[in-house]
C-alpha cells in the first residue's frame, strides 16, 4: 500500500476539506516493521464528518478503512485530525 492509495481511500470515505498523507518510512530504517519501506505513514485530515467526535472516535473511523492492511501492509499510521 502506498501513500496515494491511502489518500484515495480516505478522500473517498470522508470527503475532507484538507488531507495530506506523508510516507515516513525513511525515518524508520532499521526499526521493527520497516521491511523495505512504504509502511509508516502520517495522515493530517480535516473533514466535516469528524465534527463533534472525540479524537479517539475520529481515529477509529480512519483505522477502520485499513483493517485488512494493518499490520500486513501498513505498520504505522499516525493520524492528526484538525479540529474546527
Amino acid at each position: 500500500m502506498n501513500k496515494q492509495e491511502i489518500y484515495d481511500r480516505i478522500k473517498k470515505a470522508f470527503s475532507p476539506s484538507f488531507l495530506e498523507v506523508i510516507d515516513q518510512s525513511d525515518e524508520h530504517i532499521g526499526h521493527a516493521g520497516h521491511q523495505g519501506g512504504g509502511r509508516h505513514f502520517a495522515v493530517i485530515i480535516k473533514a466535516d464528518c469528524f465534527k463533534g467526535l472525540t479524537q479517539v472516535a475520529a481515529h477509529r473511523k480512519i483505522y477502520a478503512l485499513f483493517t485488512n492492511e494493518i499490520p500486513a501492509q501498513i505498520h504505522a499510521l499516525k493520524i492528526k485530525v484538525i479540529s474546527f
